[in-house]
């Protein structure tokens, strides 16, 4: 019996100590967001520019799932297996990247014709292929449970791209380009960082190919790509819709009332980003524990409820006092702050309950789940948009 009640405990403790370190890794990075999204109110010079800015970030990361062939869940899904060869691993999810950012490459007469591409589109590849390769590296460096350099890596990324903002936008005045610069130059050092401390070209095997394991791979994470997408229409898509629908309400254009919503987010981000600092570490224990797996879930579903439930009712009561520290034509923002914070709240169960269709590798459940959100949530953006505008 105390065997079982030591098991249990160690259950909890190395959970508890997982979301400690990623929370170290995570907490420089919200504070990033927090530091970040007032500066950017006062280096953007109109409001629409911020707007275009999170437009073309957007943009990037709807492509990222089909160059990156929704490899990122399955270098840590099957890096965690004890059977696998990490070297295997890791090398698959690399070229499985490279692969997807040739074909990307390939479509560019395709592609140049998404709005604002032709002018921004350069920017955009390296934004995808740089969030691709650092996703790479921190998901395989996660598998190998090396928590502390993640956490470290967090923390350097942060402060890089916190001064590449001020570079790019204060020093040179890029705008919109310095934006996405700031943030390909951040996940650069955090690549190159990765790489040498943990000396990742060593996992990399190209002799002998295991492609039973790639095909095992692929066929985990092809079906997470339209789950990602419908994930992207979820959480993206009324920016989209904003723009297009909203062009002259209240004298705003479209980019004024997608910079607005954007600066809405800033808050509720605090959130996510709690959700993704439990979400991480949640991950490596959903997987790994298999002894009274359900019990588990139960238990810490009750308490990360709570949780979430108390920071949203805080965020809707501080939303008001806070947004004053923005550029004054910001301020209207925080009519959006308490319909992004339950929206952020949704988003959060829905990370923990996907965790069941991962620990199983049923990714096939994730698809339709994230297709039938979509899909609402597109008929629903058009509707209310319509009726009630921004």
């Amino acid at each position: 019996m105390s065997n079982e009640n030591q098991k249990s405990s160690d259950k909890y403790s190395k959970l508890a100590g997982n979301t400690l370190i990623f929370a170290i890794s995570s907490f420089s990075s919200k504070l990033l967001t927090l530091i970040v999204q007032p500066f950017l109110t006062y280096a953007m010079a109109e409001i629409s520019d911020l707007g275009l800015a999170k437009i073309l970030s957007q943009y990037a990361n709807l492509l990222i799932p089909f160059v990156s062939m929704g490899m990122s869940n399955a270098i840590i899904r099957f890096g965690l297996d004890k059977g696998n060869s990490e070297k295997q691993v890791f090398t698959n999810g690399l070229l499985t990247i490279l692969a997807g950012f040739g074909l990307l490459v390939i479509f560019w007469p395709v592609v140049q014709f998404l709005p604002d591409m032709a002018q921004y589109g350069m920017l955009i590849y390296l934004y995808i292929l740089m969030s691709c390769l650092r996703t790479l590296c921190t998901q395989f460096v996660r598998s190998r449970q090396w928590n502390k350099l993640v956490a470290i890596d967090g923390i350097l990324c942060t402060f890089a791209t916190l001064m590449f903002y001020v570079l790019y936008l204060v020093g040179f005045q890029l705008g919109a380009n310095g934006y996405l610069l700031a943030i390909i130059s951040g996940d650069l050092v955090s690549v190159l960082f990765l790489c040498l401390t943990g000396k990742l070209w060593n996992y990399v095997e190209l002799k002998g190919l295991n492609k039973n394991l790639w095909q095992q791979m692929l066929r985990f994470s092809l079906p997470m790509i339209p789950a990602q997408i419908s994930f992207w229409v979820i959480n993206a898509s009324d920016l989209f819709f904003v723009r297009e629908m909203c062009d002259g309400i209240d004298g705003h254009s479209g980019d004024a009332w997608s910079g607005l919503l954007s600066t809405g987010y800033f808050l509720p981000t605090i959130l996510t980003t709690l959700g993704l600092i439990f979400y991480d570490a949640w991950q490596l224990s959903a997987v790994t524990e298999e002894e009274g797996r359900a019990q588990f879930f139960t238990k810490i579903f009750r308490t990360y409820s709570s949780v979430l439930f108390c920071c949203a009712a805080g965020i809707i009561w501080l939303c008001r006092p806070v947004m004053h520290i923005m550029k004054s034509n910001y301020y209207t923002a925080w009519h959006f702050v308490p319909f992004l914070a339950l929206a952020s709240t949704c988003s959060c169960f829905n990370q923990f309950l996907n965790s069941v269709y991962v620990v199983n590798k049923k990714s096939t459940h994730s698809l339709w789940t994230m297709l039938a959100g979509a899909v609402s949530n597109c008929i629903m953006n058009y509707f209310f948009i319509k009726w009630w505008g921004p």
